[in-house]
């Protein structure tokens, strides 16, 4: 796991890495969180990140996942930048998105939001934990 991942979600040690997905607009989100919220300078921020694209799968942002987003939030009243992270990760046929963004529960062309912090963990979540014991 990257060093960058923090250690705060139940769910980090367990992840298998060949099962996880980043849309590549979460990592410009960590970008931003960790140098404005986290105060890292820039080249700290881009060494983790770059160890998070080293280590896991990077999706990009299609024309198509775009325009799905764009319906996506104009149906159901997302941010759009939200709305592209699951977008792609539909188009990558992901079954969770774990985000504190998102309505908890909330389902979409086979993705379900899922926030890693709840408790009690989401069943899929717990599914995802206990396989990898």
């Amino acid at each position: 796991m990257p060093k960058a991942w923090g250690g705060g979600a139940p769910c980090s040690a367990a992840l298998l890495v060949e099962s996880v997905v980043l849309p590549a607009q979460t990592l410009g989100e960590l970008y931003r969180v960790l140098t404005a919220k986290a105060r890292r300078e820039s080249r700290a921020a881009r060494a983790a990140i770059l160890e998070w694209s080293d280590t896991f799968v990077v999706a990009d942002s299609t024309w198509t996942a775009f325009q799905s987003a764009l319906d996506l939030a104009s149906t159901h009243g997302l941010q759009i930048w939200d709305a592209l992270i699951l977008s792609v990760a539909a188009e990558c046929q992901c079954r969770l998105l774990l985000t504190e963004d998102l309505q908890p529960g909330f389902v979409w062309r086979g993705v379900t939001v899922v926030n890693p912090y709840a408790a009690p963990a989401h069943p899929l979540l717990q599914r995802v934990l206990e396989a990898a014991r």
